[in-house]
């Protein structure tokens, strides 16, 4: 059996070392026909230069250097393309999911007989803005998208080849690494671990938002539906109100006049117009990115270690 691990590398030179010493120690206590493979995602930093010096220390690590940043998630999805193992546990490389975490994964997989064992936190970690805000994201989504995730589920997860074959088979241009996790199917069990806390997260409010809205338009219907249906309401209301002041003056005589209630009116459609525009124009683009069929992640060059003559 051939274990591959996954990891990428991002402002992690301080990490890399203890990293790999440590998922070493773990997945050698499962199997010795290990290979690691590491995601250079753009890193400003040397994590470059120090995977590097790993490949020559350890002929066991592939390091797959991307000709840019092109995000967490992209470069997660380029790592497992790259993994031929029969087992694939893949995990952050900062040491917040500790790499232990294999031997219970892989008991847990043999013992509910699945095919994918996935971490979730035991409790949201952060402070109050970054918990909020997670349960927010959270909530949206589950309001929002046609398939819901699992809350708080983090990076490690350990996958049997066949759910990495079929889920590395999506070719989105834009996706949440996390919808395609749940909507690839097979039988999948969580775990409750517990996610430490040893550095600031880089997904900020703004980049959560960025995450909200990218997810929900190009993985749900609902939004589409819910403005169907309220501009359904809306018409149904005005020819309503219409009929109203219709009846009202032909029997009492009264008139409807002033300023006011036309701007208000004119207000109220002019933006729910505008609202229900730029929704549209935000699935267009979307349509747009995943018609042109642009690779998501582009690999600049994957490092082996020399295979000796002979």
């Amino acid at each position: 059996m051939r274990l591959s691990v996954v990891a990428t590398l991002y402002r992690s030179a301080t990490t890399i070392a203890e990293f790999h010493a440590r998922v070493v120690a773990a997945a050698t206590q499962v199997t010795d026909d290990i290979e690691i493979v590491l995601v250079n995602d753009g890193s400003p930093d040397n994590s470059l230069a120090l995977a590097l010096a790993l490949v020559q220390q350890d002929p066991r690590v592939i390091v797959v250097d991307l000709a840019r940043n092109f995000g967490h998630h992209k470069a997660m999805m380029t790592g497992l393309a790259h993994a031929s193992g029969d087992l694939v546990f893949l995990l952050d490389c900062d040491l917040e999911e500790p790499p232990e975490l294999l031997q219970e994964f892989r008991a847990t997989l043999e013992r509910e007989d699945c095919d994918v064992v996935y971490g979730v936190q035991r409790l949201r970690r952060g402070g109050l803005v970054e918990r909020v805000t997670g349960d927010l994201f959270f909530r949206l989504t589950e309001m929002l998208s046609d398939h819901t995730i699992p809350r708080n589920v983090v990076t490690a997860r350990l996958m049997r080849r066949e759910y990495v074959r079929a889920l590395v088979r999506y070719r989105d241009r834009e996706f949440m690494i996390a919808h395609l996790w749940a909507i690839t199917g097979f039988r999948q069990v969580a775990v409750p671990v517990d996610k430490l806390s040893l550095s600031p997260t880089t997904y900020s409010l703004r980049r959560r938002i960025q995450m909200a809205v990218k997810h929900v338009t190009t993985t749900s219907t609902k939004l589409l539906y819910v403005f169907l249906y309220s501009g359904m309401v809306i018409c149904t209301l005005s020819v309503l109100v219409t009929l109203f002041y219709l009846v009202r003056y032909f029997t009492s005589g009264i008139g409807v006049d002033g300023f006011t209630s036309l701007i208000v009116s004119v207000w109220f459609f002019g933006g729910t117009t505008v609202l229900i525009l730029g929704v549209l124009g935000i699935y267009i683009a979307n349509i747009l990115s995943e018609t042109r069929r642009r690779p998501y992640a582009v690999v600049r060059r994957v490092h082996r270690a020399a295979l000796p003559d002979g």
